[in-house]
């Protein structure tokens, strides 16, 4: 039955099902972080559990690999009208993080399973230390709200009333919560009635084939993909900024190879898992979603018309070491895991921006800095915890034009909420919203500017929490001749007496009349400066996102009085150097590893993965704080063997390995 044409009109129905179900959520959601924000997934299940049909334009971009299959089988005896939930992130590894809770719902037909409907809500708060839940500082999953397994939320078209009065005794704003997950459930109801509508149309036989053959196609298209890039080898490796309050950096390291129609990405040589919340819960499945959402973009880059859903992830491996930061044992926190999986994409754009240099953009901003406010309304007395806006970089320069401004790419799917909206629901008042002169990289495409907002509270003891802030350290990076962007900022104060820099701490409590800016990074340049039109040099300074002096350092453009100088601006240009080199990462990164070399890191890896888990991320911290003064793989050695004589009952990694085969 389904020739192109048809499996067309298939895939077209089953876009159009799931954006009906997102619409239904987005118009009936309560927080503004889900309506507003778009922080939510809605998606098509076929029996199996796999992902055949996603939203084009509405919610988070990172799903479309999503299986559901695991959490599906840790409840038995589904019936018509149950919808199940789970929000914890150890269970099954369908929900990443503790707010991000999960529903999915069996749709009959002539008395059997059919297919599924599903999809996530991030809720505002999930109880726990902080508000909103999530901080890096927390050092354990139980810290960071509370967790329910896999179960039935709905019994037959039944809320079940106890699993709501528990969530209501133990999250900071029930209200938003029940009413967004309510929301989610009507969402589900429009995909049970979707594709009901579908089997009427196309008969229960085609429709149970054409649920399979989507994702034989998606992989096809994947595999085509692949068979066009050069078999080969490429290493990549990028940082977060902190991997705890020790303030030491992240590392996630990437070999992709590439062999015909499949790719490995092997993740040996990252950190181990952290003692903060920034680990990504992968449980070790080789295609789970968060470990390849930069793949996705990758795929989607190189084919726009590619379909999205589980089949993409067929020809993908990734190998990822057992107590290590993208697959960490419990009780891990993960709760800012989002904040590695930017950096993950980071890596993953690394390293295919190697093997089709010519394809690819240089690295978007790669921050989604999400603020929160927990304030009193002085209007009514109430307490108000909010989500206020997602702070997103910039895009990296790409092959064609310049990056997206304020629009970070990998992170572009989280909307901005207008300013009127928020000062009504929050008792804030903004001074500042717009796009951060100076802050994308330069090149012959321009990386896209990064975004930077500020507001002023008015309450005594607001809380804020601004998670996924990072790239204040190490550079989104540019290629081919372009130059690293711009840093992040957060900063309480500006212009004021009592000034502070914050760098990437993520919660800070704000007295009436504070003011906190927050500034995102910007995207990384693509191409040789010097080599950018001047006009359009001039075009970017007139229109305020290039400064004069920035114009003539980054690109060797002379303005006098608003008008480019040709005859100085060619001498400038004729006495610059070319620049050389795939990547350009910044001074920062540049110094960092002329201490800590690849064989430094090898050397650590091999160290720190011969020992038990739970003394993996303390040796780690250990070792850097004997760094100073050492460098190389021998400043790391002397280190360690610092560490040793310092805590005597350390097991060796010979003794830990032997133990461990044992």
């Amino acid at each position: 039955m389904f020739d192109p044409l048809n499996l067309q009109v298939f895939a077209n129905h089953t876009r159009a099902a799931a954006e009906n179900m997102a619409y239904t959520l987005q118009r009936t959601a309560h927080s503004a972080f889900v309506k507003e924000t778009e922080d939510f997934t809605v998606m098509l299940v076929n029996r199996k559990g796999e992902t055949f049909g996603v939203p084009m334009g509405l919610g988070a971009t990172w799903y479309p690999g999503l299986t559901y299959s695991r959490a599906i089988a840790m409840i038995d005896d589904y019936k018509p009208g149950d919808v199940a939930f789970t929000n914890d992130p150890y269970s099954c590894f369908v929900a990443t993080h503790a707010p991000d809770t999960h529903l999915w719902k069996p749709v009959f037909y002539d008395g059997e399973i059919i297919a599924w409907t599903g999809g996530h809500i991030h809720n505002t708060d999930m109880g726990g230390a902080v508000p909103a839940s999530l901080s890096r500082a927390l050092t354990e999953i139980h810290q960071e709200g509370i967790r329910f397994p896999p179960m039935k939320l709905v019994n037959e078209g039944v809320f079940d009333e106890d699993i709501l009065k528990i969530m209501t005794t133990n999250v900071r704003k029930p209200d938003l919560n029940i009413g967004d997950m309510k929301a989610l459930v009507g969402a589900l109801n429009t995909g049970e009635r979707k594709i009901l509508a579908m089997v009427e149309k196309f008969g229960k036989q085609a429709f149970l084939e054409g649920t399979e053959v989507l994702l034989d196609h998606a992989e096809a298209q994947a595999r085509d993909l692949l068979r066009a890039m050069p078999d080969g080898t490429w290493e990549f490796v990028d940082y977060a900024d902190e991997d705890s309050v020790e303030a030491n950096p992240c590392r996630l390291k990437l070999t992709l190879t590439i062999r015909g129609d499949e790719a490995i990405l092997d993740f040996t040589g990252s950190d181990p898992q952290l003692g903060s919340s920034l680990n990504v819960p992968s449980g070790g499945d080789p295609r789970h979603t968060m470990l390849l959402v930069g793949v996705y973009y990758v795929l989607y880059t190189l084919n726009p018309k590619i379909l999205l859903n589980t089949g993409l992830t067929r020809p993908f491996t990734c190998i990822t070491p057992k107590g290590s930061v993208l697959n960490p044992i419990a009780p891990a926190a993960v709760g800012m895991r989002s904040l590695t999986c930017a950096r993950l994409r980071s890596v993953i754009f690394g390293a295919f921006c190697q093997a089709v240099p010519e394809k690819l953009p240089a690295a978007p901003a790669g921050n989604n800095c999400i603020v929160n406010v927990m304030t009193t309304d002085e209007r009514n007395g109430r307490t108000v915890i909010a989500a206020v806006n997602p702070v997103v970089g910039g895009g990296g320069g790409m092959p064609h034009r310049d990056g997206t401004n304020g629009s970070g790419a990998d992170a572009a799917y989280l909307k901005n909420t207008p300013i009127e909206i928020t000062e009504t629901e929050v008792p804030i008042e903004f001074v500042k919203y717009g796009l951060a002169k100076d802050s994308g990289g330069a090149g012959r495409w321009r990386g896209g500017l990064a975004t930077e907002m500020a507001f002023r509270v008015f309450s005594p003891g607001s809380r804020i929490t601004a998670r996924n802030r990072d790239r204040s350290f190490f550079r989104p990076w540019g290629t081919l001749g372009g130059r690293a962007a711009g840093l992040s900022d957060m900063m309480l104060n500006p212009g004021r007496d009592d000034f502070q820099r914050l760098g990437n701490i993520d919660t800070a409590v704000l007295q009436p009349g504070d003011v906190l800016e927050i500034r995102s990074a910007g995207g990384g340049g693509r191409g040789n400066p010097v080599e950018r039109e001047t006009w359009r040099v001039a075009q970017d300074v007139a229109r305020g996102y290039v400064s004069s002096e920035a114009a003539e350092r980054d690109y060797g453009v002379v303005i006098r009085d608003g008008t480019v100088d040709e005859i100085e601006t060619g001498k400038v240009r004729a006495a610059r150097a070319t620049p050389t080199g795939h990547f350009h990462f910044g001074p920062e990164r540049e110094g960092y590893e002329a201490q800590w070399t690849p064989q430094a890191y090898d050397l650590l890896t091999d160290l720190l993965q011969g020992l038990p888990i739970h003394w993996r991320f303390f040796t780690k911290t250990e070792i850097f704080r004997r760094m100073k003064g050492r460098a190389g793989a021998e400043g790391v050695a002397a280190a360690f063997a610092d560490v040793r004589a310092r805590f005597t009952n350390m097991p060796s990694p010979a003794e830990a390995r032997k133990e461990a085969a044992e």
